[in-house]
């Protein structure tokens, strides 16, 4: 939720910064596994398998919830500082973007730990994929999805926008535009994976079950 038309003491937003260069760096690999289910299931959890060497040690993970956590008090906090000075179309998308992914960061890690830790699942491609398998759920995970990735490539993008130099109008227009195109793009990728359009996908019925089916 980085913010850089806010107010605040400049501790709190290079530490906001720093925070979220760490989880763009997993958000990076994160998409990149989802991009690699193209290729089909197996690839994905294989490439999942070799990330989570590394994101998973007790140390990293821990550093990433944590993050995951000033990230979203310390962005609404530069949020609310900052209020009564923000202007303009692109100062206002950098808040909606930030809000929505603090929003979709709540309830997905939430729900990964609650697959891990009480469910007893593996939090892998057929945990992310079960809700588009099971009406009328894809409803709701058609456009969670989809507005998360572009959410993350449009706040990168604002903040991109920012540092341009407003005379080179053109320049500074794209740096927001290919982005926020970059991300829907990515994010329709994804989001037809996850639904089985690119590859047939048979969801295990352990994954269904969190739904309230087991079967079909």
């Amino acid at each position: 939720m980085a913010d850089s038309g806010a107010t605040g003491r400049p501790a709190l937003r290079d530490l906001h910064r720093v925070s979220a260069v760490l989880i763009g760096v997993f958000a990076a690999v994160h998409v990149t596994n989802h991009l690699v289910s193209v290729s089909g299931v197996a690839s994905h959890i294989a490439f999942m398998d070799a990330a989570r060497t590394v994101y998973r040690q007790l140390p990293v993970e821990s550093l990433l919830l944590f993050c995951v956590a000033f990230q979203i008090a310390s962005g609404l906090t530069l949020v609310m500082r900052g209020w009564n000075q923000r202007a303009g179309a692109v100062a206002r998308l950098q808040v909606i973007s930030g809000g929505y992914l603090a929003f979709f960061l709540l309830l997905h890690v939430a729900a990964v730990l609650l697959g891990r830790s009480v469910l007893g699942l593996d939090t892998n491609f057929y945990f992310a994929a079960a809700g588009f398998h099971v009406p009328p759920f894809q409803l709701f995970f058609a456009p969670y999805y989809f507005l998360a990735v572009v959410a993350l490539f449009t706040h990168l993008g604002c903040a991109a926008y920012r540092r341009v130099d407003p005379r080179r109008g053109v320049l500074r227009l794209l740096t927001l535009a290919a982005p926020v195109g970059a991300g829907a793009a990515i994010s329709l990728v994804i989001g037809l994976s996850l639904a089985g359009y690119l590859e047939r996908v048979d969801i295990p019925a352990k994954y269904k079950a969190t739904y309230g089916r087991t079967a079909g």
